[in-house]
């Protein structure tokens, strides 16, 4: 006998399909939904809209020739509202320290994505704003 331990479990051998590895067979990758008549200058805006909510917003509303630019329109209105939104919601969590620092923290970073997402030309749907906005008729 043999100290090795037997190995009666054989794997069986796939055979490889061939239509994994053609290209008609990989899903196209997603692409965002991108305005072609969007400037640089209307994407560095709608960043600044996100990072620099509120004060931002109500600038670029108030500039003639940007506030009816369609995609700086749909983006200001969220920001602002956003902006207004997070900082209501933590000043009034304010006083629980460790609930507040997470919501802040949080708010935080989800401006930051939505303002890469901005700055690539990308719409953005915030779940509640972007229903309001829309229904509202003001992007």
């Amino acid at each position: 006998m043999s100290d090795q331990p037997s190995n009666d479990f054989v794997t069986p051998e796939i055979p490889p399909q061939e239509a994994q590895f053609t290209e008609a067979a990989q899903p196209a990758p997603e692409t965002p939904a991108q305005d072609p008549g969007v400037t640089s200058d209307d994407k560095l805006w709608a960043m600044l809209a996100y990072l620099l909510s509120p004060i931002v917003p109500i600038i670029i509303l108030l500039m003639e020739d940007k506030k009816n630019r369609p995609f700086l329109k749909a983006h200001t209105v969220q920001a602002l509202i956003w902006g207004l939104v997070l900082w209501v919601v933590s000043g009034l969590l304010s006083p629980l320290f460790f609930i507040g620092c997470v919501v802040g923290v949080g708010g935080f970073v989800l401006t930051v994505m939505w303002a890469l997402k901005a700055n690539k030309g990308e719409y953005i749907n915030i779940p509640v704003i972007t229903d309001l906005v829309k229904s509202q008729g003001w992007a």
